[in-house]
């Protein structure tokens, strides 16, 4: 670790910090936050910042770090951030991305691995919140990659978890947004703090390290608001995974905003990881926006529009995701089916497809389902116990508890939820 030099300066990192955390957090909740813990400037700023806050109010911290195995000194640098992290009197957690690496699209394969590793460190944690250490200066690398012809999204203060299933509930929080890097390191080498630097950064091969060697070293940025959706919360969410939303209201929305709903819709209902493509998502918003009957599939959904209002429900015969493929659960074990169900077993059972099972029902299950959409039932969970009993979880008794995800992923995508979850 090194640091810079330069005049102390005043604790504007942590009076920045502390005001985005009173804002977002709530004081006297029992649970942790999780924080990301590289090692680099901009994370030990993070996490001396947002101890300092969490100190007197009893919010236990913990410090995750990543070791991507992917240079010669990861371990040493995650012993690094131990050492620093029980210093500060922060619990600590080292985390691996483990297996091969992919010869293409690695620095993504990286990014999501470190989500997915974070995410489901914090979540057995039992933390709401991950707080991430990027500053305005990766809202201006994140500009210029885009400016480039990339897809780098620009980062946001509140945001929920990209890792899905994993990230489930989980929300990111960027407290250090507004302020530049060179003002994190001068006020931690006031500190007498240091750092790692990883060199990574400064590689002319990534995109991201080019664009941040041409940053102006300082300056104000100016920072997107909060991406809410207000379109979402007129939606109807259906306790087996459905969302309808009135037609005349898509009609009467901004065009964006239709367009924004749709894609979230379509991924929540579908199950999905990637929101669909634009053109696919813009030329049906523009035939649900119009008069006649519709019926298309998107992201994994299906989307029947008729005059008076548009429902999306999980397409049953898109399988190239794989969702809909069996899952296994041991008595006492919790998963997720299809992206869409949080299913918790009592016993053994396995989770599949209602498809070719809906008469084996129970007799109250099978009218039950009779009376949903048609476009639905096939696609619902069906839990196959060890004696070969099938039932459905959504719509009576099963040995297998089932709660649709889809209704919480959408409200947060949307922006509907604005802080930690009590």
């Amino acid at each position: 670790m090194r640091g810079v030099g330069g005049e102390p300066p005043e604790p504007l990192p942590e009076r920045a910090c502390h005001a985005v955390l009173d804002r977002r957090l709530l004081p006297d909740s029992p649970r942790p936050v999780a924080v990301a813990l590289s090692g680099g400037g901009d994370s030990v700023a993070l996490l001396l910042a947002a101890q300092a806050w969490a100190q007197p109010r009893g919010r236990r911290l913990v410090a995750l770090s990543v070791d991507h195995q992917l240079q010669s000194q990861s371990q040493a640098w995650t012993a690094a951030c131990a050492a620093f992290a029980e210093r500060v009197g922060v619990d600590f957690q080292a985390l691996t991305w483990e297996g091969p690496k992919p010869a293409r699209g690695l620095p993504a394969a990286a990014r999501a691995a470190r989500h997915r590793l974070l995410a489901e460190a914090a979540r057995g944690l039992g933390a709401r919140v991950l707080l991430l250490g990027h500053t305005a200066d990766d809202v201006l690398e994140a500009r210029a990659m885009r400016a480039a012809g990339a897809t780098t999204p620009q980062p946001r203060e509140w945001s929920p978890s990209p890792a899905w299933p994993e990230g489930r509930g989980l929300y990111l929080l960027r407290p250090l947004l507004a302020l530049r890097r060179g003002a994190l390191r001068a006020w931690l080498s006031a500190r007498g703090e240091t750092w790692i630097d990883d060199p990574a950064n400064v590689d002319p091969r990534s995109a991201r390290a080019r664009a941040r060697a041409g940053l102006a070293p300082a300056g104000e940025v100016a920072l997107a608001d909060d991406a809410r959706l207000p379109l979402a919360g007129l939606c109807r969410f259906e306790p087996w995974g459905g969302v309808a939303v009135p037609r005349a209201v898509l009609r009467a929305a901004p065009l964006a905003e239709a367009r924004r709903l749709l894609g979230l819709a379509s991924v929540c209902a579908g199950g999905g990881a990637r929101l669909p493509g634009s053109a696919a998502r813009d030329a049906l918003t523009a035939r649900l926006c119009g008069t006649g009957d519709v019926v298309a599939t998107l992201a994994g959904a299906r989307i029947e529009a008729s005059a008076t209002e548009v429902r999306i429900v999980r397409e049953a015969g898109e399988a190239r995701r794989g969702g809909l493929a069996p899952l296994a659960l041991a008595p006492g074990a919790v998963g997720v089916w299809d992206g869409r169900f949080e299913v918790a077993a009592s016993e053994a059972i396995e989770v599949r497809t209602l498809r070719g099972l809906a008469r084996r029902l129970p007799a109250d299950q099978q009218r039950a389902v009779a009376g949903l959409p048609a476009a639905a039932r096939a696609a619902l969970p069906a839990i196959v116990a060890a004696d070969g009993g099938v039932s459905c979880p959504v719509l009576g008794a099963s040995p297998g508890r089932a709660e649709s995800l889809v209704e919480a992923r959408l409200c947060a995508a949307a922006g509907l939820v604005v802080g930690e979850p009590a």
